[in-house]
């Protein structure tokens, strides 16, 4: 508003002062005699103004007339450069307003009209590495993937455009699904410019998704290095990575090479519950418990697991009941308050036949977290106390309708992974798996179902001539009878074993029968 004011202002000072100076020199007796080839004119100050103003114009005009005449005749000489440029100069300015307006097409979502004036932008600049982008980009909208193809693969013939183009066919074959071709062209446009964010991110997925794990490791380096990921973050998904790394070693056959890794991978994340698990396996193999022992004790104390538990039975398989209950409460001591340490617990006492010690232990838990896990103990120190039959059905009839408990989560797409791996399954995100509890766990399909073959079918009246049904056999959960110690057996040949193979599971370690 007040710059409005001073425009206006200054505007009509300007238009007075003209005002002011033409009536001065109107009014000026004074003037100017000129003489030429015996003529003599005689001009008064206004008119000495305004003819040296034509006089100006005159001469600019005169110049650009010169200019005109002498490209023309260097043109007709032989030089097509000199009338070319003088056109050219509006070609130009319409071909840059023709990329000005597709550029603003594309940000508008118009890809027909973008297209167009691309097209038109060419015609007059010829600039491809401009105008072959919008070309591109406009197709894509349109969904014109055979010609996107097409230009982008022109932008490979300059070295300024060829990123692009690079970039341009791996958006081109992810879309296509394929994922091979793509990986390629995501490890060239990284050897181009490895600081690329979208590039790092999109190598790093599909690296972890082909499982070239060597590889990825080397573009997470890239990203710790640009300052991308968090010290901690990085360390525990390198961590991942080599263990992933040691898993496929183990495969190709060098034991000792993946035992190494995963020790490593245990040293730079100790809350990884699969590196402390191979870890602990790897320690076992080369004859160092103690080792073993306390990878599993610190991995306990952050997060109790039934794996972890597994690799811990695994390293004494044959032992009594007793003796294992007895071994494993130097494992307990690391988390006592934990449920798992709770639910482990009552399993070596149900397999101890020590029922109304496992009772104490679960205490009110079935009712605080009734879990599918929890309401089966339950059932199972309720069948070793020789409790009706009836409350026995109650406790499995709970677990069939149950939350599952904790599980292998991925944290992006909610999918329930049966074992853990560095990628999910269902959406593909890298370190997404934590173990928790769903928040709404959906009851098991078709419990209904499957409540007469877990409790028993009640038997239906009959009819007297009707033949009376078969008996009907409920599922035993009666611990079995404690085995007599093994006797000593005399020394064997060692067996090459696998140090890495995966134990029975700890209920089946304790002879629980489920």
């Amino acid at each position: 508003m007040i710059w409005s004011f001073v425009k206006v202002a200054l505007f009509v000072a300007a238009i007075a002062a003209l005002t002011l100076g033409a009536t001065w020199l109107s009014d000026s007796a004074e003037g100017i005699r000129v003489a030429v080839a015996g003529m003599e004119f005689t001009l008064g100050a206004l008119q000495a103004a305004i003819a040296a103003v034509l006089l100006i114009l005159g001469v600019w005009l005169f110049l650009k007339v010169l200019g005109l005449i002498v490209a023309v005749l260097k043109f007709l000489s032989g030089d097509e450069t000199a009338i070319s440029r003088y056109f050219d100069r509006n070609r130009e300015r319409k071909g840059y307003e023709a990329l000005a307006e597709g550029m603003m097409a594309l940000a508008s979502g118009e890809g027909k009209l973008a297209q167009t004036r691309a097209s038109r932008a060419e015609r007059l600049l010829h600039r491809p590495e401009l105008t072959d982008l919008i070309s591109a980009q406009a197709a894509e909208m349109q969904g014109d993937r055979k010609r996107a193809i097409e230009i982008y693969k022109r932008l490979l013939s300059d070295d300024r455009t060829r990123f692009a183009g690079v970039r341009g066919l791996m958006h081109q074959k992810l879309a296509e699904g394929d994922t091979e071709t793509a990986l390629r062209l995501a490890e060239k446009a990284f050897e181009m410019k490895p600081r690329h964010e979208e590039v790092q991110d999109i190598l790093l997925r599909l690296q972890t998704e082909s499982g070239n794990w060597a590889g990825a490791r080397t573009t997470l380096g890239a990203e710790a290095r640009q300052g991308r990921l968090p010290r901690d973050v990085h360390k525990r998904r390198d961590a991942l990575l080599a263990l992933q790394e040691a898993k496929e070693v183990f495969k190709e056959g060098n034991s000792i090479e993946a035992r190494e890794a995963a020790i490593a991978a245990n040293k730079a994340s100790p809350d990884l519950i699969p590196a402390a698990v191979m870890a602990a396996r790897g320690y076992v193999a080369k004859g160092e418990p103690k080792s073993a022992l306390r990878v599993l004790r610190k991995a306990w104390e952050v997060q109790p697991h039934p794996d972890l538990a597994a690799a811990f039975a695994g390293m004494v398989p044959e032992e009594s009941p007793i003796d294992r209950l007895s071994r494993f409460e130097t494992l307990f001591k690391a988390n006592p308050g934990a449920e798992e340490t709770v639910l482990t617990r009552t399993e070596l006492l149900i397999a101890a036949e020590d029922f109304p010690g496992a009772r104490r232990v679960m205490g009110d838990l079935a009712e605080r977290h009734p879990t599918a896990r929890t309401l089966t103990l339950m059932a199972a120190i309720a069948r070793g106390e020789g409790a009706d039959e009836a409350e026995v059905r109650g406790w499995l009839t709970r677990a069939v309708s149950a939350s599952r408990g904790p599980q292998w989560i991925c944290d992006k797409c909610q999918t329930v992974a049966a074992d853990w791996s560095p990628v999910c399954g269902a959406c593909g995100g890298f370190d997404t798996l934590s173990w928790r509890e769903a928040p709404d766990t959906p009851p098991l399909p078709h419990g209904a179902e499957m409540l007469p073959l877990i409790v028993g079918r009640p038997a239906p009246v009959q009819e007297e001539e009707d033949t009376p049904p078969p008996p009907r056999q409920p599922v035993d959960v009666t611990p079995p009878e404690p085995e007599p110690a093994p006797k000593p057996a005399p020394p064997a040949e060692p067996e090459e074993t696998d140090p890495f193979a995966e134990p029975p599971s700890v209920a089946a370690a304790r002879g629980i029968k489920a």
